[in-house]
């Protein structure tokens, strides 16, 4: 990791300010602040060690995720003993869903220890996702598995992990919405377009009919989250029928 030491920055008094911070989030201490340094560069600072690799969070986040995924996985096989692999499966998937993994960035407050040369204001969502999970592959380079599983347990499990609630959880609406449709042999189209209007960022509206009919409309950022929108608006439309048939 010397290489990095070279292409990153570093400035004693702001690494001693982020040493205190990281270790309050922590609730260990880092060894290497290296690790932790590349898990909040954004890719358009375009760092680069002396072979010319990027240096940004984004193998970390893959990292991250993996590391996430062992330990929810290992925690629920313990936790849940009459659970088969599908409900596993499931159950994981709520916890480390994209919505849940960007509430915990937001919480962690994260994004202030973002390096960018793009304003903070111009990133999405997941941006706070991202770096959680590139922060806990930081954390597996740094300290190793068993301070990686301390963290998680604190900052993931302990305050979040209601089995019970998770069970009743929708993660999907639109896979949910879908599903119904299926079983019950209907129609459905999601028809996307783009919707910016006078938004200085792209938005996509989307309009959700059903055996012919617009049922539901969602706008956002991304199509994916404009359809998510409208398939959570069409599953209150007819819950009941949904329901029924789960």
């Amino acid at each position: 990791m010397r290489f990095i030491r070279k292409i990153i920055p570093s400035h004693p008094k702001e690494d001693a300010t982020f040493y205190r911070e990281l270790k309050t989030i922590l609730g260990f201490s880092p060894v290497d602040l290296t690790y932790y340094k590349k898990a909040f560069v954004h890719r358009s600072v375009k760092y680069v060690d002396a072979k010319g690799n990027p240096q940004n969070y984004e193998r970390l986040e893959f990292l991250g995720d993996a590391m996430l995924g062992a330990v929810i996985a290992s925690y629920l096989f313990k936790k849940v003993p009459s659970g088969n692999e599908g409900y596993l499966t499931q159950m994981r998937s709520k916890i480390v869903s994209r919505e849940h993994l960007n509430e915990l960035g937001r919480d962690l407050n994260l994004i202030k220890f973002v390096s960018s040369n793009v304003a903070k204001s111009k990133f999405g969502e997941n941006i706070n996702g991202n770096i959680f999970e590139a922060l806990i592959g930081a954390i597996y380079l740094d300290r190793g598995y068993l301070f990686c599983k301390k963290f998680i347990r604190k900052r993931v499990i302990k305050p979040y992990v209601d089995i019970p609630k998770l069970e009743g959880k929708i993660t999907s609406y639109k896979s949910l919405f879908i599903e119904w449709c299926q079983k019950e042999k209907k129609d459905f189209l999601f028809d996307i377009y783009d919707d910016t209007g006078n938004d200085t960022v792209r938005h996509f509206s989307v309009k959700l009919s059903l055996e012919g009919k617009i049922i539901a409309k969602g706008r956002a950022t991304s199509k994916k989250k404009a359809e998510e929108i409208a398939a959570k608006r069409a599953y209150y439309a007819f819950q009941k029928e949904i329901s029924q048939n789960q």
